[in-house]
């Protein structure tokens, strides 16, 4: 689970959020009908499913192949629904007013508005996840994972969004940030206290996670910062996410301010809180507990839930280019179920994010409930039901 599965992760992210040209789909539903009303930023819409829960989350498009998918995804229990956005993309260029959505330096993605208004309408909330520092705000670098040399850039920029996007309720500050691909500069560390080189990239975060934070909250108090955002591996090109944790400092010694913790527990075993604490610094779906108890160490009296934005278990014919391994249908469905089940029952689980709905044979993708063809796995009805 290294680089490249980074680099296929953010890509699907950012190029899949409103359609997929390439699957052969057959799928049908009902779109929602431009009558109805909009929906306020806390309140989940009044055709929403009794299934549907903020425990469950999704990553996917909007659309696949101009077909709406968001009848599948309520179909599934989902209630919130994911996206990303890339700085750099939106603001190549400094904006004057920074904090304003309407200057033009700004190149506002035109689906955005009616995703997320789709997405309310089928009863979501929407998660989004802001990454990537354009050259002229991270030192002039063309690598948009090098760290804004002023947070109060990345402050202005989640700002704008916020007044641009109201209705978006969470906020996740930056991608996996624990990892070198996405975050720079960054020196990896498996377990151990971190040296002055190891220690720069999180403290370096915490300042960006702290501007976001005061930033959102005085747009709207209601909004929700998931901070961390890390990832399961350690070594290589990582930071363990419990080093990560601790040397989470402000420049005063203080903890940066969020109010979820974020962190994709991608993993090798079934989920269970009884299985033995991962190897080598690493922390799965199965170390949640664990989780929590390193955030109670290091922010003691706030009890952080846990806001698990990307799982995927791997079920097909051949190993999944990201996670490289592959399961049975039988045994992905067992998993699943085994992971929704751990969500309900710990409560200091927020949430729990699945990151690919469908497979994507063209990069070797497999953790799709549903098949490129759209046929549904047994994990689709593990998903939907768990």
């Amino acid at each position: 689970m290294g680089t490249k599965r980074g680099q296929i992760q953010i890509a699907c992210l950012l190029g899949s959020l409103i359609l997929f040209s390439g699957l052969a789909l057959v799928l049908k539903g009902p779109a929602p009908t431009s009558t109805e009303p909009a929906l306020a930023k806390t309140a989940p819409d009044a055709r929403a499913s009794a299934s549907q829960r903020l425990g469950k989350a999704m990553w996917g498009p909007a659309e696949v192949n101009g077909v709406s998918q968001f009848p599948t995804y309520k179909d599934l229990g989902v209630g919130i629904y994911q996206m990303a956005i890339d700085w750099s993309q939106i603001a190549a260029t400094r904006p004057a007013t920074a904090t304003d959505p309407a200057d033009p330096a700004y190149q506002w993605p035109e689906h955005f508005e009616k995703t997320i208004l789709e997405a309310n309408r089928y009863g979501m909330q929407v998660t989004m996840m802001v990454i990537g520092a354009p050259a002229w705000a991270n030192g002039g670098h063309s690598d948009r994972a090098w760290t804004p040399k002023n947070p109060k850039d990345y402050a202005d920029f989640v700002t704008a969004m916020s007044r641009k996007y109201p209705r978006v309720r969470f906020w996740m500050i930056w991608g996996e940030p624990n990892r070198s691909p996405n975050f720079k500069p960054l020196t990896p560390s498996r377990t151990g206290p971190l040296n002055a080189a190891q220690a720069r990239a999180p403290r370096n975060y915490a300042r960006i996670l702290d501007a976001a934070y005061v930033a959102l909250k005085k747009v709207d108090s209601r909004d929700l910062v998931i901070g961390g955002n890390t990832f399961t591996a350690a070594g290589r090109d990582s930071i363990s996410t419990y080093q990560w944790i601790r040397y989470m400092r402000l420049p005063n010694g203080g903890r940066p301010r969020m109010d979820l913790y974020g962190h994709n527990p991608f993993g090798f075993r079934i989920p269970s809180l009884a299985n033995k604490p991962s190897p080598r610094g690493m922390v799965d779906f199965s170390d949640s507990k664990r989780l929590t108890k390193v955030l109670d160490r290091y922010y003691p009296r706030k009890r952080f839930r846990l806001f698990l934005s990307e799982w995927g278990v791997p079920a097909g014919a051949t190993e999944d280019a990201e996670l490289g391994y592959k399961l049975n249908y039988a045994t992905q469905a067992r998993w699943i179920k085994a992971g929704l089940r751990l969500s309900r029952k710990f409560k200091r689980i927020y949430t729990i994010g699945w990151i690919h709905p469908y497979d994507r044979p063209e990069l070797g993708i497999i953790t799709g409930l549903l098949k490129a063809d759209g046929r549904k796995k047994p994990g689709y009805f593990s998903f939907r039901n768990g």
